[in-house]
């Protein structure tokens, strides 16, 4: 049955569902990154490296995972360009399925045991297929759940449910993973177990892609289309136009991007490898953190839009270059307590800057471009910062000796950070949106 804007009730609740379809798409998405960065942090060195040592074998698997950080921004020019010009909704279908059947058949690829080298490969090439996906999913999540005139006076709130989506697919990863871990001995779960996370993937596509066809186009991208002001070239629009934004929505990326994976995938390497803490203690407390985080990711979007985008962003950067130091240090005292605490306060810290990111950075752009700008400037962390903090972090350990080595890489990336904000406009009282469609829009032409 076609479905229409007919009423500002009926634009609200079009606006909530899209809200929701964001936050589901991501966390499905943000499952199956997750699962495989998990995966690379703790047994493929062992699976698909076992000829090299501990050391290069997780540096081999976590370079791997660094593939799929690399490829992201050519998954924003790809996904970008399409999602401004033929639209949010199919852009976003796309992009769940291409990292859905990468992730699926992932879990079908053979050992080093069974066919050499050649399954390093075979992961390598999936988890470039996984990072395209990715990389033109966050543009278009954001821009489907901020793009509505009723949520003007609460953009920061709604976009950071498209942050929620990635707790809550890491709390789904880490379920599940210990689920299937305490199913069966090490050897099973080396041999069999690690398949399964990867496979339970075909489920949650299907349950992705049922919920993204039911949402409308956003208004905004309608409007576009009624004014004849839709960019044929949105992405090389969008580079010579706003290559500023690009670059300070980069630098604001920084601290965040690799915090985050510090905290949640390099903890592993480290505490299990170095510190010698239980495998099941470190994925406890990030299951309670993922908790916690459900709840912060949310609460720092809304006081944004209280207190404004740039300022609540400064305020996570700099609590992120202090907290660098005391985390490492409440790590290595070993206690069970105190590195949980570490851990919850890890993501509580992380959010201050995620929470509002979303809103911040798309009201950098204006609606022929944010696709592809807002697409950009995320995904090119990735480069310099996402990508590389699994790797950098266990080279500055090895190198150096210490941890601390970690905590001033991590600082330095934050105050990198706070500085960029500081020249990106904090636009929260703006309406980039308009709040209705446009008088040009026939009935015919609003229909999803």
């Amino acid at each position: 049955m076609e479905q229409e804007y007919r009423t500002d009730q009926d634009t609200k609740r079009n606006a909530n569902r899209a809200i929701f379809a964001s936050a589901i798409g991501s966390m499905i998405e943000w499952y199956d990154f997750y699962i495989y960065g998990l995966m690379a942090a703790t047994i493929f060195g062992k699976l698909f490296f076992p000829q090299a040592n501990a050391y290069s074998a997780t540096l081999l698997a976590l370079s791997t995972f660094f593939v799929g950080f690399a490829i992201r921004p050519v998954g924003a020019v790809i996904f970008g360009h399409f999602g401004d010009r033929l639209g949010r909704k199919a852009t976003l279908v796309a992009t769940l399925l291409l990292m859905g059947v990468s992730t699926v058949l992932i879990g079908l690829v053979p050992t080093y045991d069974q066919i050499g080298v050649w399954g390093a490969v075979a992961i390598t090439i999936l988890r470039t297929l996984q990072g395209l996906g990715v990389g033109g999913e966050w543009g278009g999540a954001v821009a489907v759940a901020t793009e509505w005139g009723t949520l003007n006076k609460s953009r920061g709130f709604a976009g950071s449910w498209a942050q929620f989506g990635s707790p809550l697919g890491l709390l789904t990863a880490l379920l599940v993973l210990t689920a299937v871990n305490s199913f069966g001995s090490s050897a099973w779960f080396e041999t069999i177990g690690w398949r399964i996370p990867f496979l339970v993937s075909v489920v949650l596509i299907g349950i992705g892609f049922w919920i993204r066809l039911g949402i409308l186009e956003t208004m905004a991208f309608k409007n576009m289309e009624a004014k004849g002001t839709v960019e044929k070239a949105p992405v090389a629009v969008a580079i010579k136009h706003y290559w500023r934004e690009i670059l300070l929505i980069c630098g604001i990326r920084s601290g965040q991007h690799a915090a985050f994976y510090l905290f949640s995938t390099f903890v592993l390497s480290y505490g299990v490898g170095t510190l010698h803490l239980s495998r099941d203690l470190l994925f406890n407390a990030l299951l309670l953190a993922c908790f916690v985080s459900l709840g912060t990711v949310l609460f720092f979007g809304h006081l944004s839009d209280r207190i404004g985008r740039r300022t609540m962003y400064i305020i996570g950067a700099v609590t992120l270059a202090i907290f660098a130091f005391p985390y490492y240090a409440m790590l290595e005292t070993g206690s069970p307590v105190i590195v949980v605490i570490a851990i919850v306060l890890s993501l509580v810290v992380h959010d201050m800057s995620y929470g509002p990111q979303p809103a911040f950075v798309a009201e950098a752009f204006p609606p022929h471009v944010r696709y592809s700008g807002s697409s950009l400037g995320y995904q090119l962390s990735s480069l310099t910062a996402g990508g590389p903090a699994p790797l950098i972090a266990t080279w500055l350990l090895h190198d150096f000796g210490t941890i601390y080595a970690v905590s001033i890489y991590l600082a330095g990336l934050a105050i990198i950070a706070a500085i960029c904000a500081i020249f990106v406009p904090d636009k929260y009282r703006t309406n980039y949106n308009s709040a209705v469609p446009s008088e040009k829009l026939s009935q015919a032409e609003v229909i999803a």
